[in-house]
């Protein structure tokens, strides 16, 4: 995906997100941005990884992969979700966040796609069958070294639905492209 976003309103982004973290985890209470250009007023679904700086490892990942928020506020408020409400770790502490990274996803409108469209590295997808539900972004699967089969049945999982569960005529396939950057250093 071509860059949307200037490194002005990238960089913008990744300051909300430590002010959001940083006041929150401080006083308990999200803070409120006043209205700024209209591309942050923008709805868009968003997701933010927080991850250790020093190893990379995961310490949280949350998102919307439906525009619910003006992109400012998606991810205000998402970022401070990532830090307390992955329920796979402990809340974040104030303490950690010098040792965290941010990395913004800003997702595409999602769109129904065939399999065998998939295309690894440039789609996430979005896997639904009755309650069950499996997303990943674009870079899962790159990161994983899955090919476009094994990104589809690795979903299937995510979704706790057996392997090959996405061949099913009552699962519904949907792709997204995603607009990702993280922070060189620490924004506080």
């Amino acid at each position: 995906m071509t860059n949307q976003y200037s490194s002005e309103i990238r960089t913008r982004l990744l300051q909300v997100a430590w002010e959001s973290l940083e006041h929150f985890l401080i006083n308990g209470r999200r803070t409120e941005f006043t209205t700024e250009t209209s591309e942050l007023q923008t709805k868009r679904a968003v997701f933010v990884t927080l991850r250790k700086r020093d190893s990379g490892d995961l310490r949280g990942c949350i998102g919307q992969s439906e525009p619910y928020y003006p992109l400012i506020e998606a991810v205000s408020r998402t970022a401070i979700s990532a830090a307390v409400d992955d329920s796979r770790f402990p809340q974040v502490k104030l303490n950690e966040l010098a040792n965290l990274m941010i990395e913004i996803n800003v997702l595409t409108p999602m769109f129904v796609i065939t399999p065998d469209n998939v295309v690894v590295g440039k789609h996430g997808l979005l896997l639904s069958k009755g309650s069950c539900r499996g997303l990943f972004l674009p870079e899962v699967a790159v990161s994983q070294g899955w090919d476009r089969l094994t990104f589809l049945d690795e979903l299937c999982r995510k979704a706790d639905l057996p392997r090959g569960s996405w061949r099913d005529a009552n699962a519904e396939l949907q792709a997204f492209e995603s607009e990702s950057w993280e922070d060189i250093e620490n924004a506080l």
